[in-house]
């Protein structure tokens, strides 16, 4: 599906508050409130918009250490990804080219709860070492840019 001026601006509503009724993205972007619906199930049916969700405070949720961890392999691990997804304070996983095969994200409570996960990390069949970076403070993390 091609995205054009008026979904790329829908998108940006919607990235700001998805909870915005149509009739109001419908009027910020020119089209009935109609229209601004039919636009937004359209980007949806097509996989741009992948889900509607809400924005959590990891730390609120007592999840206030946040890890990057690079992992080093003896195998391929593009087939890992249920292995990886199986451990419950990894964020999102990445296969990269460069000084590792694999880019954890991590979320944990306390250092003893990263050290839990790195030791779970190190059991995922195929990995040999891992590099773990992790974030004293964050200056801001944002969605894709649509405009």
């Amino acid at each position: 599906m091609a995205v054009d001026d008026v979904d790329r601006r829908l998108l940006g509503l919607l990235q700001e508050d998805a909870t915005q009724p149509y009739a109001v993205l419908g009027e910020a972007v020119g089209l009935s409130a109609g229209a601004a619906h039919e636009r937004v199930r359209k980007l949806k049916a097509s996989g741009v918009i992948r889900r509607t969700t809400i924005e959590v405070d990891p730390a609120a949720l007592g999840r206030g250490v946040l890890a990057y961890v690079l992992l080093d392999a003896d195998a391929w691990m593009g087939d890992k990804r249920a292995a990886l997804e199986a451990i419950g304070a990894v964020e999102e996983a990445h296969v990269i080219a460069g000084p590792a095969s694999v880019l954890v994200k991590v979320r944990a409570g306390t250092t003893e709860e990263l050290q839990q996960t790195l030791r779970a990390l190190h059991q995922v069949d195929g990995v040999t070492s891992t590099q773990t970076v992790v974030v004293l403070e964050s200056f801001f993390e944002r969605p894709p840019a649509v405009v």
